[in-house]
C-alpha cells in the first residue's frame, strides 16, 4: 500500500463542494450551471493533496498535467504559476476543467479515494484557467522552422495537435468545415456546461502562437489530401471528428420532428436557436423524448428541457450502466428530466407527417453481450406510446467518409473509422496523422486531446527528419 496513506488522518475526507444554479432556475436558463470556486475554496480544495511521491494522478491524464506540481503553486497562492504549470501539457484548460471525465482518470487513481474523495483535480483547473483567463501573459518565444503543417479539423483534437507543432515552431494551419473554430466544443457540448466565449478565448491563444484557421473549408472537397501536400504542407494531421449521426432503422423516422441529436446540438450551441433573436429555425414543443444513455443524449435532454418541453429519455439498458457522466445523470435528475430505463423504441408514430409519440417496449437484462453488460431482451406484450412531439436520436455517430472516400490509399476499417499505429498515430499514408473521434470513433474530448498531442510529436519528428 502506498506509504502516503499514513497520512489520511490530517486530510478533510470530503470534497470542497462547487456552488451551482438551484435546479428549478437553472433548468429555465443556458447560463452555466457550476459556478466555479472561489480563491478560498480553491486552496482549501488544493490543501488536500497529500503530494503523492509517486503520482499515479499524473499518468491516469492523457495530456500528462503535472498536477501535484500546479496544486502545491495553488497552495501557496500563486495562481498564474499554477496555469502555467497547466498550460505546460494542456492547450485547452478551461475547457478540460468542465468537462473531463477526471472521475474516470486523474481522479479515479487518486491516492485519497481510499477512504474519502479524491482531490477535485477537475476543479481546481477549471479555477486556474478562469482565474487567467483575462490576465496578459507574455506569449512563449517561439524559434520558427519554416516548415508548414496542416491540420484537418479544429476539434479537441486538432486545437491540441495544431498548439503543440505552433510551440514547436512549426508554421500551422487548421482547415476547419465549419463558420467558427472549436468542433465538438462549439457545436456538442451546451452552453450550461462549457461556455462558448471561454473556447473562443483559448483558441484566440493557439492564434496568439501563430496557428492560422481556414474556415468554411471542407477537407476532401475543398482540398484533398494531395492539395495540401501539393501545397507545401509536409505533414497532415487529421482530427475530423465523427459527425455522422446514427438511427435506428425503425418506422417513423423520416417523420418531421426527429432530430439526430448533432443536428439539434448545432442548431442550439453553434446557431444560438436557444436566443429569442435567433435566425435558426427550432421547432419548440410541449413534449420531447431523447433516445440514448450517453453524454451526448444527457446533452440533448437538458437542452431541450430548457427550451419548453417535458422531457423523457429512454434508455434500453439500466441505469448503472448508462455511460453517461454521473454528474450529468444527476444534474438531468435534479432538473426533472423522467428517465424511461429498461425501454426500447420500435416505432415513431405520426400524423400528417409530424411526430405524435413513439412507441416503445420493456426490457430486461439477459447474458453478457461482447461488450461484458447484460443484453437487453424485449419483453412480450409489454409496448407502450409516449405522447411526443419531438424525438431526439443520440445513439452514436460514426466519421464522415468524405476524406476516406477521396483518398484511395487511406486504409479505414469496416465502420470508416480511419487506421492508425497505436503508438504514433501515423495512417497508412507517409507524413499522414489522424487522431480523435476519426480513429476511435465516439470517445472523450481528452482523450481526442491526448492523441493531438500524440501526433504532434511524431509528426514534428517526421518532418524534423525529413528536413534533414
Amino acid at each position: 500500500m502506498n506509504t502516503d496513506v499514513g497520512v489520511f488522518i490530517m486530510i478533510e475526507k470530503q470534497r470542497t463542494k462547487m456552488p451551482e444554479q438551484d435546479p428549478k432556475v437553472r433548468a429555465t436558463n443556458f447560463d452555466e450551471v457550476a459556478l466555479g470556486y472561489t480563491l478560498e475554496m480553491a486552496k482549501k480544495e488544493a490543501e488536500r493533496c497529500i503530494q503523492c511521491k509517486n503520482p499515479r494522478c499524473v499518468k491516469g491524464c492523457p495530456v500528462n498535467v503535472n498536477i501535484p506540481d500546479f496544486i502545491a503553486k495553488l497552495v501557496e497562492g500563486d495562481v498564474e504559476n499554477a496555469y502555467l504549470s497547466i498550460t505546460d501539457t494542456n492547450s485547452l484548460p478551461a475547457v478540460c476543467g468542465r468537462v473531463c471525465p477526471q472521475e474516470e482518470q486523474c481522479e479515479k487513481v487518486c491516492v485519497l479515494a481510499i477512504k474519502g474523495e479524491s482531490v477535485a483535480i477537475g476543479r481546481l483547473e477549471r479555477f486556474c484557467a478562469d482565474a487567467m483567463m483575462d490576465k496578459d501573459i507574455p506569449p512563449e518565444k517561439i524559434e520558427k522552422k519554416n516548415i508548414k503543417a496542416a491540420v484537418i479539423g479544429a476539434g479537441p483534437a486538432g486545437l491540441t495537435c495544431a498548439g503543440d507543432l505552433a510551440k514547436m515552431g512549426f508554421d500551422v494551419t487548421i482547415f476547419e468545415a465549419f463558420h467558427k473554430p472549436g468542433g465538438v466544443l462549439m457545436y456538442g457540448i451546451p452552453e450550461f456546461r462549457l461556455p462558448k466565449s471561454l473556447v473562443e478565448k483559448e483558441i484566440d491563444g493557439l492564434k496568439e502562437l501563430g496557428v492560422k484557421f481556414e474556415l468554411n473549408t471542407v477537407a476532401g472537397r475543398t482540398y484533398s489530401l494531395k492539395d495540401m501536400f501539393e501545397l507545401g504542407y509536409e505533414s497532415v494531421f487529421i482530427g475530423s471528428g465523427a459527425g455522422l449521426p446514427r438511427f435506428m432503422k425503425i418506422p417513423g423516422e423520416s417523420l418531421n420532428g426527429v432530430y439526430s441529436a448533432n443536428e439539434y446540438l448545432t442548431r442550439i450551441n453553434l446557431m444560438k436557436a436557444y436566443k429569442e433573436d435567433s435566425t435558426t429555425p427550432i421547432r419548440r414543443t410541449e413534449n420531447a423524448v431523447v433516445i440514448g444513455g450517453g453524454n451526448v443524449a444527457m446533452d440533448a435532454a437538458r437542452c431541450i428541457l430548457r427550451m419548453g418541453s417535458k422531457t423523457a429519455l429512454v434508455y434500453r439498458r439500466a441505469m448503472e450502466q448508462m455511460p453517461a457522466r454521473n454528474e450529468e445523470i444527476h444534474h438531468a435528475m435534479e432538473e426533472d428530466i423522467q428517465f424511461e430505463m429498461l425501454t426500447n423504441p420500435i416505432e415513431i408514430i405520426g400524423e400528417d407527417g409530424w411526430v405524435k409519440g413513439i412507441k416503445c417496449i420493456r426490457m430486461e437484462l439477459g447474458e453478457a453481450d461482447a461488450s461484458g453488460r447484460a443484453r437487453p431482451v424485449p419483453i412480450e406484450g409489454s409496448e407502450f406510446v409516449i405522447p411526443t412531439e419531438t424525438v431526439i436520436m443520440a445513439i452514436g455517430t460514426s466519421p464522415n467518409p468524405l476524406i476516406s472516400s477521396t483518398t484511395s490509399d487511406l486504409e479505414v476499417n469496416k465502420w470508416g473509422i480511419i487506421c492508425t499505429d497505436e503508438e504514433t498515430q501515423a495512417t497508412s499514408i507517409p507524413g499522414v496523422y489522424c487522431g480523435g473521434d476519426a480513429a476511435t470513433g465516439a470517445a472523450t474530448v481528452i482523450k481526442a486531446m491526448g492523441a493531438g498531442k500524440n501526433a504532434a510529436m511524431h509528426m514534428a519528428e517526421y518532418m524534423l527528419d525529413k528536413n534533414k
